[in-house]
Parts: structure tokens; C-alpha cells; sequence
């Protein structure tokens, strides 16, 4: 039986981060992908937290702190994820400057007739969905079993004639099998290979039917090595490409996703990422805000112009003509919105003045975070009094964030403002700490995200 879970990364780095920058599958608007039906117009399935109980990256030998302190890295490690794209030399080999297993989300779906089940990071900065399949040269060892093309009664190899291989930047026919073929290795000399196919996959909704998606084109991995880990089997990708789930549903979803997740606090409830009409985000206290246009389809960027600290407004400039360029931007966008980076990350001009007015704010003592990643903590036992942080993004859309979303217990007597500054070349991220609490909408028909304050643990 073949199923996938997902892990996002961000809600709604899955991982694997095989970017439409990095795969370059970008598809002419003269094609598309066969869409499923979806009688009820919507459905919702379950994402998992890579550090929750429920999921199979949970160690329960370490630490709370322990595990923060390891979110935080992978939010750094991610950062080169975002970066324009470097191809090698070779015609047949794309260089993607990611690093292959840092996503923060996992999502459950099925693969293949009858269905297996695959555990998958679930990536908005990603593409292409893959996952390890036989005959398996050199595979990464994983715990459930690898994915056989030959079991299933539904699987369709891609061939180098078809409209998918032709229309796929860098792609390469295997031989005489006539396999539309792809070649991605990652920053961290991690890799992928194999062809691509059409499969079936089925999703289970949270209203207990499973969800059928035929004729979803994927990468059968054959040849995958580096710094997966053996509990997972690939990677959804829900980024904005030609060749992601989500844009391969297209009409089905009319173009909508959202997701809703819980603090990372709460073990007990599961957040939930939406599809179609279940995906809709609407009613008192939406605020919505346009997605701007990148060299890449892939990433999902935001406006920024300004972030209050109280009353305190600070405008968004970036500081150098670098930054301006760092997410390959053709119009407007200055920060990416990523459901698998933990962190904030805005550059560090900026955020010397965000810091000093939120000290100038905090009546408190400044200690150092013991996890040596924080820039701004402060010791106290009991519940901080943080100044509202608000971000003013394009459109009106002012997004106000809780304590909950700026400050991060660390230690039990700690507190860290979970921002962080990156080099001014860097690449703004607004992080999954950010986005917890919030029904996160991406209308990428109209190209709009909107944001709606929820307890998620109720959505």
C-alpha cells in the first residue's frame, strides 16, 4: 500500500526542498496538468509538527529547550533555500542551494493503487513531490518500505515525448526506456534522481472519506543520498510552480489552500492544512495582502512596509541594493512567507531598530539565551509584559501578532524574541511562529494571503 505524511514545513522546509527555483520546473501557461474532481469542493487533512509526539522525528530524550534550540538552526540552515538558484556546468545536473532535510511540517498522503504510505515533508518552498521508489541503486535507508511502480495498477512513467518532460527546464531521456529523467543535488551535496511519473494519490480529510487525486505527476527517486532521515520518504510540494500538488489540483482547489497551526506548546492537537472551499478565508478580522511576483514561481513573497512596536511605527527599508535583489524579485515582494522556517529573519539593519525599541519597551533583565542562537531575552518566570508587534504588509493588511508570536520560552525562567536578524543580503522569512494562531489563506488564482486570527486548536 502507498501513502505519503507531510512534513511543512512552512501551515500549510516539506523537505528534499526540490524548489521549482531549484528544479526549474517552470511550465508554460499553453499547459495543464489533468485536474481531479472534487465533488465536495474542499477538503482538510491533518500536518504534523517533525517534533510532536505523533510524529516519527520525535525524541523524547531530549530536552524542550533542546529541541527549540534545533528548530532555531534548521531556521538558519534553511536561509540559502531562498536563494537564486546556481546551475552547474553539467546540462544534465541542477545545483539547488538548499539544505535537504529542514522542513518543519509533515503531511500524511497515499500513493499508487492499491495506496502505501509515504512520510513526506510538506513544503511551501518546494515544488516537486517525490519519494524513494524500486528498483533503488542507492537509496538512503528508511524505515517503511520503498514505493514499487510495479504493485500499482495506476502508475504511468513519463516519457521524454510527453508535454511534462519537453516542458521541464535541464530534462534528460534515459536511454532507450524513453524516461523523462531528473538530476537534482542540494547545497549540503545531499541528492535526488529519477523520472518522473503519474501516479494516484489519496489523501484522508478530517470528514473521515479519502480524497482521490489521479494523475498527479511526481519524481519516482531511484538514486537519493545525504542528509534525509531514515523516518521520512520524500517531500510534498506545495510551493507556487507549475508542478506542485497545489497547483496541479488548480481548478479542482479553485487555486486555494490554508492552514491553521497550533503553538508548538500544545502536544495534543494537530493542525490542520485545507483544500478548495474547506480552504476559504473569510469573516471579521481578515486582513489580505497581494503576492508578489518572483524570478521563481516557486516562493511565496509578501510586501512588507512597515512594523509597529506599540505605537511605535518603524518603516521597512531594506538596506542594501543586495537584499533588494536576494529573492530574485520582478516586482515589488520583500519578504518571503514560509511555513518550514521556524524563525523571523528580517536584516539586520532593520532589525536593530525593531531590537532597540522593543528594549526601550520590555522593563526588564536582559540575559543571554543558553542556547546561544536568540539575540534578545530577558529572564522572568511568570507571563512578560511584550509591547503588540504588529507588520504592516501592502494592501492594508495589518497583521497583529501576540506574545505567543514574538517571544519563545526557552528555559523556564527565560524568554527569547523569536526575530532574528540575518545580513543584509539575507532573505526576509516571516516564520511559522509567526503564522501559529492564525487561518493562513493562499488564494493563488487571485494571488492573495490573508490572515485571520483562530485558536487553531478548535479550526
Amino acid at each position: 500500500m502507498a501513502s505519503i505524511t507531510i512534513f511543512i514545513s512552512s501551515p500549510l522546509f516539506h523537505a528534499l526542498l526540490a524548489v521549482a527555483c531549484c528544479i526549474i520546473l517552470q511550465l508554460p501557461a499553453t499547459f495543464s496538468f489533468a485536474e481531479p474532481t472534487i465533488n465536495e469542493g474542499g477538503f482538510s487533512t491533518a500536518l504534523i509538527h517533525r517534533d510532536s509526539p505523533r510524529s516519527p522525528f520525535y525524541n523524547p530524550y531530549i530536552s524542550h529547550s533542546e529541541r527549540l534550540r534545533r528548530a532555531f538552526l534548521r531556521s538558519f540552515s534553511r536561509i540559502t533555500h531562498f536563494k537564486p538558484i546556481s546551475v552547474d556546468s553539467s546540462p544534465k545536473t541542477i545545483q539547488a542551494p538548499v539544505i535537504a532535510n529542514s522542513g518543519e511540517y509533515l503531511m500524511k498522503i497515499s500513493i499508487g493503487s492499491p495506496p502505501v504510505e509515504v512520510l513526506g515533508i510538506a513544503d511551501t518552498g518546494s515544488d516537486l513531490t517525490w519519494i524513494q521508489c524500486k528498483p533503488c541503486t542507492r537509496c538512503y535507508k528508511q524505515l517503511s518500505p520503498l514505493f514499487d511502480p510495479n504493485s500499482s495498477s495506476t502508475y504511468t512513467d513519463v516519457s521524454c515525448q510527453s508535454a511534462q518532460c519537453e516542458l521541464l527546464d535541464q530534462a534528460m531521456c534515459s536511454g532507450s526506456k524513453d524516461l523523462c529523467w531528473y538530476d537534482y543535488s542540494y547545497a549540503d551535496s545531499s541528492f535526488t534522481n529519477g523520472n518522473l511519473a503519474v501516479e494516484m494519490i489519496t489523501i484522508d480529510s478530517t470528514s473521515g472519506h479519502k480524497v482521490a487525486l489521479p494523475n498527479i505527476t511526481f519524481g519516482c527517486g531511484h538514486s537519493n543520498r545525504g542528509s534525509f532521515d531514515k523516518r521520512g520518504s520524500g517531500l510534498i510540494g506545495l510551493g507556487g510552480g507549475r508542478a506542485s500538488l497545489t497547483s496541479q489540483l488548480g481548478n479542482s482547489i479553485d487555486g486555494k489552500f490554508s492552514y491553521c497551526l497550533v503553538p508548538f506548546t500544545n502536544s495534543k492537537d494537530t493542525s490542520m492544512i485545507n483544500f478548495g472551499s474547506s480552504a476559504v478565508v473569510s469573516g471579521s478580522g481578515v486582513v489580505s495582502t497581494p503576492i508578489s511576483r518572483l524570478e521563481s514561481l516557486t516562493f511565496y513573497a509578501l510586501t512588507l512596509q512597515e512594523v509597529s512596536v506599540g505605537n511605535n511605527r518603524l518603516p521597512y527599508r531594506e538596506v542594501s541594493e543586495q537584499s533588494s535583489k536576494a529573492v530574485g524579485r520582478t516586482e515589488g515582494g520583500n519578504i518571503i512567507i514560509d511555513s518550514g522556517t521556524t524563525l523571523t529573519l528580517l536584516p539586520r539593519g532593520f532589525y536593530e531598530g525593531l531590537e532597540s525599541a522593543l528594549m526601550t519597551a520590555i522593563n526588564g533583565t536582559r540575559v543571554k539565551d543558553p542556547g546561544g542562537v536568540l539575540d534578545l531575552c530577558y529572564r522572568t518566570a511568570g507571563k512578560m509584559d511584550v509591547p503588540g508587534v504588529t507588520f504592516h504588509f501592502a494592501g492594508d493588511a495589518d497583521v497583529k501578532l501576540r506574545e505567543m508570536n514574538t517571544f519563545v520560552r526557552v528555559e523556564k525562567d527565560v524568554m527569547c524574541l523569536s526575530i532574528v536578524p540575518v545580513e543584509d543580503e539575507g532573505v526576509a522569512i516571516f516564520g511559522n511562529l509567526a503564522q501559529m494562531n492564525f487561518l493562513v489563506g493562499y488564494d493563488v488564482k487571485n494571488r492573495m494571503i490573508s490572515f485571520l486570527p483562530t485558536d487553531c486548536t478548535k479550526h
